[in-house]
């Protein structure tokens, strides 16, 4: 592994923060990471921001193959020189592009610094794809991914991602850890894939019925759902009122386990008038 602050000093920059790039340069913090993505498949790792490749070069050496996407042409332009032996053997597959945009080419297991401002777009691009997920976020959005029912910080972003895996919080990053130092805390979390303890007639319905109602989240679920049928496309939010259980329909978003949240979803989906 090069170490991150030669890398840095090679790299000429100290980051563009209208990027969200701050390099972590702590080596005992990226040796954990490391330890973290080895208790999934490595062989094919994804890597979002690579930066200066002060994570992907120790990717590099549990992985078959590291996929790295980086957005920015300076950096995309240091890593093709600074790792030019290894995309030669194509150890390191260098893509520049917006990971928004980009169509990933399959991969085992996604293990990434991501850019703090992206987190919740780039996380639901990559939890359908059932993968594990090693990352490091802003710790507050951490707190939101493992909160409970009835706190503030539980929504949308909970339930969508408690669907698709189980998460865990590895360790709280200060900002010193970093070469520029962030404003917040920072988390590694780890999602492992795992299937949901309810049933759902339709994922699209549970997924929209959650995204709908939270944009609601201080009314009780009788309003919110009438409210909200431009996003939740609910034809008829009477039927489906008069058919849920009442204690569900009386309660706010934030007070409903994701439990709740099936059960309404499949009575939207067998509603015949949905």
């Amino acid at each position: 592994m090069q170490k991150p602050r030669d890398l840095l000093r090679k790299a000429r920059t100290k980051g563009n923060q209208n990027l969200d790039q701050y390099f972590l340069m702590d080596e005992e913090i990226i040796d954990r990471i490391q330890e973290y993505a080895l208790e999934f498949d490595c062989s094919h790792i994804l890597e979002i921001g690579a930066g200066i490749g002060n994570l992907t070069s120790k990717l590099m050496e549990i992985s078959k193959v590291v996929i790295a996407i980086e957005i920015d042409p300076f950096l995309v332009d240091f890593l093709s020189s600074e790792f030019k032996e290894e995309i030669s053997r194509n150890k390191l597959h260098l893509i520049q592009g917006d990971i928004l945009e980009a169509q990933l080419p399959p991969y085992t297991v996604s293990v990434s610094n991501l850019p703090y401002e992206l987190s919740s777009k780039i996380l639901f691009k990559l939890i359908p794809n059932k993968t594990p997920l090693v990352l490091m976020v802003q710790n507050e959005f951490a707190q939101r991914l493992v909160a409970k029912h009835n706190t503030p910080e539980y929504g949308r972003l909970t339930i969508t991602a408690g669907h698709y895996g189980d998460i865990e919080i590895m360790e709280i990053i200060p900002p010193s850890a970093f070469n520029v130092r962030p404003a917040v805390e920072s988390a590694i979390i780890k999602l492992t894939p795992s299937e949901p303890n309810y049933v759902v007639e339709s994922e699209a319905i549970f997924l929209q019925l959650v995204t709908a109602v939270f944009t609601q989240r201080r009314k009780k679920m009788v309003n919110a759902l009438k409210n909200t049928t431009h996003i939740s496309h609910i034809k008829d939010p009477n039927r489906i009122i008069e058919l849920a259980d009442e204690g569900i329909m009386n309660s706010r978003p934030g007070e409903l386990t994701p439990a709740n949240f099936a059960k309404l979803s499949n009575i939207i989906s067998n509603s015949t008038d949905n």
